[in-house]
Parts: structure tokens; sequence; C-alpha cells
């Protein structure tokens, strides 16, 4: 018992510190983005695309390593994606032409689908009534990557005029800084996806291996996929990690160009305050949603008995809210204002992401791979298309696209209100649409 208590512990660490790098591999491009528009001859529109691009195979992969973490355990799929991940980011610091240092740089952002396979790796290990806080402990600290590691570390270490044996003043007559970001951020990759594979241990015990693997099938996973819990929990993520994800690439940006703020440090510091908000608070959603649950607080009386959900809920609509409070304080022209504003909408995306993979686990917890993989994929949508809208080129200036996109998540807000109501939320994990069916519920011995 000691023993599997203490590999449970070292499964979080590891996931974690695997999670939290990915996280700095993936965003490792936002602090650099004057210098390879620069180098490179890039438009504002076309910085937006790049943020955007870092998303566009988050999706899919997402989708595809939580299934294949649920069949061959964490530590090998973790490992693979790492590896890989590190080799390509090393090319891209070589890059001369912009189209081969895009294609690479889609490669390296793949890193983000690290993230279902440490919910999947963590809930293997953990008990119902702690998945909220353990998830949020990783989730966290994790995607804290972006703001202490790639935009608070990277600019830091590797700075304007940064040289080193390798990359020199003279290295092909180019900026060397980012470049160097990326080689040593990719070496470190590969290293650490050896330290994954060889001390990460897939699961608690044999019967719950076994377990994951039996709900392991195509027709299983349409079925999940369809669910209304899973539908509803997926799309809530789109709004709240995709809009982390969106943010994280563009608010540097954002300071720079809507600010005047030409200093690539500070305003890489200013975006870091939204990010570490997003990343190192999220274990509180998490945190509360499992101390609502046990204690039965009900913070919305009008989802009776749903103590989750309300919370979700709660911290949904907040959200939203802040979204229009972001553009209000853009407007002042004040970037202080601004930043404490990105503040608040990073601590809605905390509390709003640990409050909704609390749920994943718990709602299926032989399954928990595969329903993080949906979740999360589709989540990543968010990443895709709202840095359009905060840089698309018809928008009077930076500061509208803000509520324009608070606007575009009223919908998913009344769909999940819908799926909360005590009736439907009761059966959420088993009513959906299209699909129909029984869920597999795997049987064995999970101690």
């Amino acid at each position: 018992m000691g023993l599997i208590k203490m590999t449970k512990w070292r499964t979080l660490v590891l996931a974690t510190v695997g999670f939290n790098f990915s996280f700095l591999i993936w965003f490792s491009f936002a602090p650099f983005t004057g210098p390879m528009a620069e180098e490179f001859g890039l438009s504002l529109a076309e910085i937006g695309i790049l943020a955007s691009a870092a998303i566009w195979l988050a999706p899919f992969g997402r989708i595809l390593t939580g299934w294949l973490s649920d069949k061959f355990g964490a530590p090998a799929v973790f490992a693979i994606v790492l590896t890989y991940v590190g080799v390509f980011s090393i090319a891209s610091a070589f890059a001369q032409s912009y189209t081969i240092f895009f294609i690479e740089r889609l490669i390296v952002a793949t890193a983000g689908i690290t993230f279902v396979i440490g919910i999947q790796h963590v809930a293997e290990w953990f008990e119902e009534e702690n998945l909220g806080t353990a998830e949020g402990i990783f989730a966290g600290i994790g995607n804290a990557g972006a703001g202490l590691g790639a935009y608070f570390t990277l600019p830091r270490i590797f700075g304007e005029g940064y040289v080193d044996p390798i990359f020199g003043s003279a290295f092909l007559a180019t900026s060397s800084n980012w470049r160097a970001a990326f080689f040593y951020t990719g070496v470190l990759a590969v290293l650490l996806g050896t330290v994954y594979y060889v001390f990460g241990d897939a699961a608690k015990s044999e019967a719950k291996r076994e377990a994951t693997k039996a709900g392991v099938s195509w027709d299983q996973w349409r079925f999940i996929a369809t669910r209304y819990g899973a539908v509803v929990l997926s799309v809530a993520y789109a709004m709240t990690f995709g809009l982390e994800l969106a943010m994280n690439g563009w608010l540097g940006t954002y300071y720079r160009e809507a600010f005047g703020q030409g200093d690539v440090v500070i305003a890489a510091t200013f975006a870091a305050s939204f990010s570490v908000a997003a990343g190192l608070l999220r274990p509180i959603g998490g945190y509360v949603s499992d101390r609502v649950a046990r204690n039965e607080t009900s913070l919305l009386p009008v989802f009776e008995g749903q103590y989750r959900n309300q919370w979700t809920f709660a911290t949904l609509g907040f959200v939203v809210l802040s979204m229009f409070g972001m553009t209000l304080a853009g407007l002042t022209g004040n970037i202080y204002v601004a930043v404490c504003a990105g503040f608040l909408v990073g601590v809605g995306c905390a509390f709003s992401e640990g409050a909704i993979f609390a749920q994943v686990p718990a709602m299926f917890p032989d399954n928990s791979g595969s329903v993080a993989g949906i979740v999360g994929g589709i989540g990543t949508v968010g990443g895709v298309v709202y840095p359009l809208a905060f840089s698309a080129a018809y928008l009077p200036n930076l500061h509208v696209g803000y509520a324009i996109v608070g606007a575009s998540m009223i919908p998913i807000l009344a769909l999940t209100a819908w799926v909360f109501q005590p009736k439907i939320a009761e059966r959420a994990n088993d009513d959906g649409w299209l699909v129909s069916g029984e869920r597999v519920v795997a049987t064995g011995d999970d101690d």
C-alpha cells in the first residue's frame, strides 16, 4: 500500500513536469513573434495565423493520443510525443525558409496533446474523491509552462543579442535568440521523454490497467463522444481552455501593438500574468469541485443536487463576463488596467478548466483517456478560432475582439444550462445524440 501511494505521487510529479515543459515548448514561439516577424517579413495578420496554427493539429492529436493512452499506457505515448517534438524543435532552430519553419513549428505545437496523456495517467492512480484536486494540480502547474516558462523564462535566458558557441553573433547573419531557445528546449524535450518512459508506471494495478484497456473500441468511443456529458464538457472546454490557448499566443502581441509596449521582455511579462493565473490557480477549480461534491454545498439551487455542475456553470459565466471586461479595460487606453483585466480572465479560465476536468474522469472512470481526448481535443478549437477574431483586420481596434469572442460564448452557456438540469444531468453519461446503445462497464478490482 505504501509503495502504491509513493508511486501515485511520483506519477503526479512526472506527469506535471512533463506537461509543464510541453506547454513551454508549445508556446516557446510567443515571446519571439517580434524578431521572427522581422526576419521572415510577417504582417500582424500573419502573426495571428502563426498563433492560430499552434493549435491546428491539437484536436485530432488529443483525441488520438487519449485513445492510445487507454490502449498502450501513458508512459510509452508521452515518451514518443516528447521525443519527436524535441527533434522538430531542434530542426526549426536552423530553418531559413518560412514555409519549412512553419511546418516544423506546426509539428512542435503537437506538444499540447500531452495534456490528455497526463490526465489519463493521473486518473489511473487517484481515487474519485481526490481526482479534481489531483487533475487540477497536474493541469494547473502544467499550463503555467506557457507563462512562467515560455513568456517569463525564455526571453530572459535568450534575450536580445544572445550569443553562445552554437548560435554566435554571425550565425547565418540572422537573429539568434529565438533559434537558440528552440534548439535547447528541443534537446530537453528528448531527454525528458526518455525519463518519462523509464520511470513511468501505467496504472496502480493490473486490474485497473485491464479495465481501462477493455473500454477501448471504436463503438465505445463513438458512444462516449456523443453523450450529453461529453458534448457539453467539450464545448465548455473549447470556450475556456481554447480561450487560454488563444490568449497565450496573442497577449504578447496585443500588449505590444495595442499599447505601443516595444520592450519584448516587458510585454511578455504582462502576458505571463494571464498565463500564471490560468495555470497556477487551476487546482483551486478542481479542489472546489471536489469540496462542494463531498459536502453537498448548493451554489446554484436551480441545478438542484448537481453540486459539481453548479460550480462549473458559475465559473463559465464568470469567463463570459470577464471577456466583455477585457474589451472595456482595453478601451481605457491604460495598459495596466488591461493587464489586470487579463489576469481576471485567467482566473476564470483556471477555475472553469479545473471544474470541468474534475468531472471528466469522475463521469467516465474506465475511459478517462478517451474522454479526456475528446474534451481536450475539441477544447483546443477555441485556440484556433479566437486568435483570428482577436487580429481580424476589419475590427476598429484590437480591443473589440474580446467582446466578440465573449458574445460567441453565450450559446455554449445556454447549452450547458440545459444539460445541467437535474433530470438530464443524472443520465448525462448514458443519454446523448446520434449514437444509441449502452456504455461498456468494465469490472475488476481497482484497489
